[in-house]
């Protein structure tokens, strides 16, 4: 109880603690994290996602940097590949943040990706909710940046950044892995460079097209042309992000409820999943000579298919 009153004071020391043995996968950890959660809800996540080289980065610093001039304190989760030597974050998302490192309105947290894929790792929603409980107004979550599939940000954030730059193909991409679905806004970052400016359109178009389709929520998603470097069109996309939470709110929260039900569902199966694989699935296995059964399946006296369905039979007929 100590620590769930230091974290919501702001303590940094407290929360930096936490927030390691959530990623260690402390299950002491995990009883703080329900004491916290009751003053969860507050803050609104902004997920920023696109493919690497795109500046995502540095759009994140200008982010921060705008937010606190309104007054505003900031949680970032950034999300950095892993180290093939030891296994934890690079951090380069932190160095390009360096000049918040002081500023005690901002808490800026790098988790390693540990083999994961799809944007987010499994201790991202957690670290997210601990920033929420400790009062921060923003929090940015910016995903790996692992490829055009990294859809797991929609089950996390209120407001989805989707960052292209010119010459990536992302317009094409966009359709191929349903990057267009997700984003609220999109970002069509180093504007500078030749062919900016057909990258705007397509985005244009694809949003027209989308929009010919039924649409529950009522929001049209923008596009914005940025030099990121510059704080070149940072601005425009600050006023829409608070738009976009504006128009969640209205109705009394009507929109917002919309998106966030499939979000505490998927977050809540996440969970439950995670809580199969670390606790039941162990005493499955434990139940077979699994190294002789691989054997077996090497040699092909059996399939995995089979075994995997004993398995689960095994399991439903205890819960019988």
């Amino acid at each position: 109880m100590d620590v769930i009153a230091q974290i919501r004071q702001g303590d940094i020391r407290a929360t930096a603690r936490l927030m390691r043995d959530l990623d260690e996968g402390d299950p002491r950890a995990r009883e703080v994290l329900k004491g916290l959660y009751p003053y969860t809800g507050r803050a609104h996540v902004v997920g920023i996602t696109g493919s690497p080289g795109v500046g995502k980065s540095t759009l994140t610093d200008k982010m921060i940097h705008y937010l606190r001039e309104q007054g505003l304190t900031v949680g970032v989760v950034a999300v950095d590949p892993t180290s093939p030597f030891s296994g934890g974050a690079i951090l380069g998302d932190r160095i390009r943040m360096q000049r918040h490192a002081t500023d005690e309105g901002v808490f800026i947290r790098s988790l390693a990706t540990r083999g994961h894929f799809g944007g987010l790792t499994a201790s991202a929603r957690a670290v997210i909710n601990v920033l929420d409980a400790m009062g921060k107004d923003f929090i940015l979550v910016e995903t790996v940046g692992v490829g055009q599939d990294e859809v797991d940000i929609v089950h996390a954030a209120h407001t989805t950044i989707v960052v292209t730059v010119p010459g990536m193909g992302d317009d094409i991409q966009a359709i191929k892995a349903g990057i267009l679905e997700i984003g609220d806004l999109f970002v069509v970052n180093k504007a500078d460079r030749e062919g900016a400016d057909r990258t705007y359109q397509d985005l244009l178009t694809m949003i027209d097209l989308r929009q010919t389709e039924a649409s529950s929520d009522g929001w049209r998603p923008q596009v914005f042309k940025t030099e990121a470097q510059k704080n070149i069109g940072v601005p425009e996309l600050m006023a829409a992000i608070f738009a976009h939470r504006e128009f969640l709110h209205r109705d009394g929260g009507r929109y917002l409820a919309q998106i966030m039900a499939p979000r505490l569902r998927q977050e809540l199966l996440d969970l439950v999943l995670q809580g199969i694989k670390d606790t039941i699935l162990p005493r499955l296995l434990a139940d077979i000579s699994l190294d002789q059964v691989l054997q077996d399946i090497a040699n092909r006296k059996t399939d995995p298919y089979t075994v995997s369905d004993e398995i689960v039979g095994n399991l439903a007929g205890r819960m019988g």
